[in-house]
């Protein structure tokens, strides 16, 4: 970016202290339309104003819908064995998920936008907050030129709310989503000048972000079903009631800031514990096959915990039959080991994973989904203890080694036992098992896999 760039604003200091020009404009958020959809066009213009469906891990059940399938009445977590017959009558286009591509055209998407905000916070892959600096005219006209170079440099439509606090930046846009005379960015304060208290009450509660099923139950036995209910309720009540969250909530909506900034998803930075976890293909009977499971799974979320510089203290396991499935008892196993010194070992780490439910196998059993936790998460540059009980780190660099073939050859191309025997195809990305993630219709992996790249013919 050269200096003379148009899209920076060089009268405003970066800084963390929110202090803008304008408190109207402090916080906006950018949020893809439809993001797995979108991706999903990005390299094929055939799906453009077509109802497009995506799937979850084993082709499971919608988990992302364009706004054409919306408006058929496709709902999100629909199975898709259900809707299969009705997709080939009105002509939906369902495609497994794409996590390659969804995350290498988010991370385009954010290194875009940052160009024209500096202070970006990546709340989800597809979502993150910035904070202008600028004056509310200005930070219309800059969101606007970030909405278009986005659309133009990525190909990605976005939609953008720009308001006082997180929460009502939130509900901005959801309005630019759902107005199109907004024309993709919307001022919560232009809202609230035009429509008054009707904004805030066209929404309903559980559509405040923060609030979730079980609270909106509770809230709806209190009378509170809109937005402008929660605005207008004693938030010291609210916090008794409920918790100091919900005191915030109600404080972000009446234009007080005080939500406090996530962990940056972008990196991939967690605090708490790592999870990997996926339903399998065909369901899992012997120990050996679980064993195989567990060990990629521990070792995909090892690579995690060494991205972020962590070590873990703690490594749990978890493995499940079907709940729905009339010819078998449900069967859940659950175990955790305690690590002798905390580690980023990916041996530890997956012998662990794997004793954790050592004993308690039922051979019987048919397991369908398996995961591997990693707790006790704790910053491997600051971990200092007495001599003699220092952190089992991965001294021998076996863990680099992975990553370093991983990068230059592809996934679990080289890992430890079972799991670096990576299948053939390209739906063997994971292993050469049977019981690997089916994805039957997934789409070119265009961006990250150089045997799958797009294709342009001048015609």
């Amino acid at each position: 970016m050269t200096p003379d760039d148009p899209t920076m604003d060089h009268n405003h200091t970066t800084t963390h202290d929110h202090t803008t020009d304008n408190d109207e404009c402090r916080y906006v958020l950018a949020d893809a339309n439809s993001f797995f959809a979108s991706c999903e066009r990005v390299f094929d213009p055939s799906l453009a104003h077509k109802p497009v469906i995506v799937l979850s891990n084993n082709d499971g059940c919608v988990v992302a819908r364009s706004a054409e399938a919306k408006r058929i009445g496709i709902e999100e977590g629909t199975p898709w064995y259900q809707i299969r017959d009705q997709a080939q009558r009105h002509g939906i286009v369902a495609r497994s998920s794409n996590y390659e591509l969804y995350a290498s055209l988010s991370a385009r998407m954010m290194s875009l936008m940052r160009r024209y905000m500096p202070d970006q916070e990546v709340y989800s892959i597809d979502e993150c907050f910035l904070e202008p600096h600028a004056s509310a005219n200005k930070t219309v006209e800059t969101a606007q030129a970030m909405r278009r170079a986005v659309l133009k440099g990525v190909g990605i439509p976005v939609s953008i709310g720009i308001a006082p606090t997180k929460t009502l930046a939130k509900v901005a846009n959801h309005w630019a989503k759902d107005h199109q005379s907004s024309q993709g960015v919307a001022l919560w304060k232009d809202i609230e000048e035009r429509y008054g208290d009707a904004a805030l009450r066209s929404v309903p509660v559980e559509k405040v972000w923060g609030v979730g099923r079980r609270m909106t139950k509770k809230l709806q036995s209190l009378g509170i079903v809109t937005a402008l209910d929660l605005k207008n309720s004693d938030h010291l009540q609210m916090r008794h009631r409920f918790s100091i969250v919900m005191e915030r909530t109600v404080l972000e909506l009446n234009g007080v800031p005080c939500m406090q900034e996530e962990s940056d998803a972008d990196g991939g930075s967690r605090k708490d514990q790592i999870l990997c976890s996926r339903m399998f293909s065909t369901p899992i009977q012997g120990i050996d096959d679980m064993r195989q499971a567990l060990s990629v799974y521990a070792q995909k979320a090892c690579r995690r915990l060494r991205r972020q510089n962590s070590l873990c203290s703690y490594v749990s396991a978890f493995c499940s039959s079907s709940p729905f499935n009339n010819h078998q008892d449900y069967v859940a196993l659950h175990g955790t080991t305690a690590l002798t010194d905390p580690s980023d070992d990916p041996l530890v780490i997956s012998k662990a994973a794997c004793s954790a439910i050592e004993g308690r196998f039922d051979a019987h059993a048919r397991y369908i989904r398996a995961g591997v936790m990693l707790i006790g998460l704790s910053d491997a540059g600051r971990f200092d203890t007495l001599n003699g009980l220092q952190a089992r780190q991965d001294t021998h660099d076996l863990g680099s080694v992975l990553d370093q073939a991983a990068r230059k050859f592809g996934p679990f191309r080289v890992g430890i036992g079972y799991g670096g025997i990576r299948g053939s195809g390209r739906q063997g990305d994971d292993t050469g098992a049977q019981w690997s993630m089916r994805r039957d219709m997934l789409s070119p992996r265009c961006t990250t896999r150089w045997d799958e790249l797009a294709v342009a013919y001048a015609r």
